[in-house]
């Protein structure tokens, strides 16, 4: 993958921590050293589920060589579709339980797994394309840090609408994402 690549890789999977930071910080306005706390175990966990993605994709890609590329491509559609769908959500203060979302440590790393599901879904597919997924794990998780910091202390003057403007954006860039990794493998792009 090109730095670009990577970058744009790194974004939208930070996106929907983003989202969720803008959430939090909308609800209740964070000191700084809170907001780069929650950004730490954020980026910290961004960058580990990749890692746990690619290394379940190491153990298949022998398997699926031949079709690498549309799993690579499949998993990042999926991920950028869903993410364009949960743009569209509205924004409450709800889990995927239905119960209400908490500010202690269990919830803010409850939160940080659940929007880091992806990761490692787009670490499957990673490992499919043979990237080098230090160097990518180490940008989305660093990626992560600095927006999710970013959005808890704007949180509460830019309001949820913008960070699912951004998740909006980060699924659409994935899915771009897996279109050129697809075309490049079937000769697309000279």
């Amino acid at each position: 993958m090109t730095p670009v690549s990577i970058a744009i890789l790194s974004l939208s999977m930070s996106t929907d921590a983003f989202a969720a930071a803008v959430g939090r910080g909308a609800a209740h306005r964070p000191p700084f050293l809170t907001a780069v706390r929650n950004g730490l175990v954020f980026g910290v966990i961004e960058a580990i589920t990749p890692l746990i993605g690619w290394g379940l994709g190491l153990v298949a890609a022998g398997m699926v060589e031949k079709i690498d590329h549309w799993i690579a491509f499949g998993l990042l559609a999926a991920v950028g579709a869903r993410m364009i769908w949960e743009a569209f959500q509205p924004a409450d203060a709800e889990d995927a339980g239905g119960r209400a979302v908490r500010n202690g440590v269990l919830a803010l790393v409850a939160t940080a797994v659940g929007t880091s599901i992806d990761a490692a879904a787009v670490g499957v597919g990673l490992a499919f394309i043979g990237a080098d997924i230090w160097i990518i794990a180490a940008s989305i998780g660093f990626t992560t840090f600095v927006l999710t910091t970013l959005g808890m202390m704007i949180g509460k003057a830019v309001g949820v609408r913008f960070g699912k403007a951004a998740e909006f954006l980060g699924g659409v860039a994935l899915i771009a994402i897996g279109v050129s990794i697809l075309g490049t493998h079937l000769g697309w792009f000279g």
